[in-house]
């Protein structure tokens, strides 16, 4: 990554920090280089104990708007601005949610006698394609003589980052994994759920989604404006997504569905029409799909990526194209552990190991005796024609043939 932004009178990098003034006015631009914004801001979130703050993204001026955008997808920060992963961004309008503060409302505050000068961030060892404070510029002023600032470690000034025990304890949630967050919403009332909600950002409140039965994922939903439910629902594993809108009145549904973005509701709208206890129902229509003339390095590169579930990275589908599902003909799955033993300029077409598939609609039994029978982590899916349409895996066939309860009475 490259990184140059830098408080004003230093040197022009202190290791990977970016400093946050420095990236006030510099370019937002899309994946094929062009400007469409202006960054004016970062926002921040502290965390519970002696964790750093998170850096949770940027707030974005496009034209008269503006937006927020989470570091997730932005894929490089350098002198000639901030660079977007893909291509689409959410327009609506940015306000903080609650504990949330921005960077700039840091400067000028006193801390040590000194006044705050600038917030450095850098990517995070621990945290999922994140960032956190890693340091602040302090700067002290004597008669009309202005001294380069020091640079001090976050955890000095960490009077800066207190905030109100109400806030602070939605800052401390926002930090637990999405199980054990799912547990204590089950115990929250309803309006202090809904607090949360709008503390969550979307993705965050997908992944919390995912962990609650469905009763109550659609009662926390209704408590969100559309166009917010349906950018939740967007984040959402496609099969999760799809159990939930099949809870819903179809009234509702097709709301929500209208809402959406037409690629992503086209996707769910496909998974809707199979029967819930079959493979269609209980598959996944966006595993790791691969043409046969990628070759093991390309492949072992997105295998690598952090956002990739652990069961989606263990096994790849190797197809014609198009690689988008419905794909063209399905040629082979192979696993992560056989990609690691060939060179890597081989073809991933070279490396197939099973062809096995089942049809959309076997019976979840079935299907489950199908991925103990060759033990499989996931098995492809596929149509009449061949083309592969997702793939199911052994844990959303676990979730399926489990009791209703299973998650309440494990967490017990």
């Amino acid at each position: 990554m490259s990184t140059s932004a830098t408080p004003a009178g230093r040197g022009a990098v202190t290791g990977r920090q970016v400093f946050t003034s420095r990236l006030r006015g510099r370019p937002f631009l899309d994946g094929d280089g062009r400007v469409i914004g202006r960054v004016r801001d970062v926002v921040l979130l502290p965390a519970a104990g002696d964790e750093p703050p998170q850096a949770l993204g940027l707030v974005v001026q496009l034209r008269r708007r503006q937006i927020f955008v989470g570091f997730g997808r932005i894929g490089e920060i350098g002198a000639d601005g901030a660079h977007l992963i893909g291509g689409t961004v959410d327009l609506g309008g940015f306000t903080l949610r609650p504990g949330e503060l921005l960077a700039s409302g840091l400067y000028g505050r006193q801390v040590k006698a000194r006044a705050v000068a600038d917030v450095a961030i850098s990517p995070s060892e621990t945290r999922r394609s994140g960032w956190e404070v890693s340091a602040l510029a302090l700067r002290e002023q004597r008669g009309l003589r202005r001294h380069a600032p020091a640079i001090v470690p976050w955890h000095d000034c960490r009077e800066l980052f207190d905030v109100a025990p109400e806030t602070g304890h939605l800052a401390g949630l926002r930090e637990m994994a999405p199980a054990d967050l799912a547990s204590a919403v089950e115990e929250m009332p309803v309006g202090r759920r809904s607090e949360l909600a709008a503390a969550l950002d979307d993705a965050e409140l997908a992944d919390l989604l995912e962990e609650l039965p469905e009763a109550d994922q659609v009662r926390l939903l209704d408590s969100l404006e559309l166009e917010r439910s349906a950018d939740v629902v967007e984040e959402m594993q496609p099969d999760d997504a799809a159990d939930l809108l099949a809870e819903m009145p179809a009234d509702k549904r097709e709301r929500l569905l209208t809402a959406m973005a037409s690629v992503q509701a086209a996707d769910l709208r496909r998974l809707l029409r199979y029967d819930g206890a079959t493979a269609g129902g209980i598959m996944t229509s966006q595993p790791l799909i691969f043409t046969p003339d990628k070759t093991v390095a390309e492949v072992l590169a997105r295998v690598r990526n952090p956002d990739e579930s652990q069961i989606t990275a263990a096994q790849v589908f190797v197809c014609e194209p198009p690689d988008q599902t419905p794909t063209g003909l399905y040629l082979g799955s192979v696993g992560f552990q056989r990609l690691l033993r060939r060179p890597p300029a081989v073809a991933i077409g070279e490396c197939i190991q099973s062809r096995v598939y089942v049809r959309p609609d076997l019976p979840q039994r079935d299907l489950a005796v199908q991925l103990a029978a060759y033990n499989m982590v996931s098995v492809a899916v596929c149509d009449s024609a061949g083309r592969l349409l997702g793939a199911a895996t052994v844990d959303d066939v676990l979730d399926k043939t489990l009791p209703a309860d299973w998650r309440r009475k494990e967490r017990r």
